[in-house]
């Protein structure tokens, strides 16, 4: 299992500026795998989002996709009893203790948003 404190913004994203960031949107995601616990098949679709990996079970994305668009495509490689919460954010938050790297990505990310 990967250790949470990484972040990174896909190089396609990078090609989009002012307006379309400004019309991402920034999801929390929380899961709890409970029997066959497969995160690699998890962590890969997370990992098709510009994403941060802020806690163990917590990743925080960026799409233009609705949650429920993110919890139908996540939901795909996780088993039926496995728990997953997709919260949408705004440009207020509050955090402590998450590394530079981390705080930067949320900071900027979060300013970015519209609600």
């Amino acid at each position: 299992m990967r250790q949470a404190g990484t972040c990174r913004t896909c190089s396609s994203h990078n090609q989009f500026r002012n307006e379309v960031i400004r019309t991402m949107r920034v999801y929390q995601i929380s899961y709890d795998l409970r029997k066959q616990r497969n995160y690699d098949a998890l962590y890969e679709r997370i990992k098709a989002y510009p994403w941060c990996h802020v806690l163990e079970s917590n990743w925080v994305i960026t799409t233009q996709q609705s949650a429920e668009q993110v919890r139908d495509n996540l939901a795909q490689v996780m088993d039926q009893d496995d728990g997953l919460l997709v919260t949408r954010l705004s440009g207020e938050a509050a955090w402590r203790n998450l590394g530079g790297q981390i705080s930067q990505w949320l900071k900027e990310k979060l300013e970015a948003t519209t609600v």
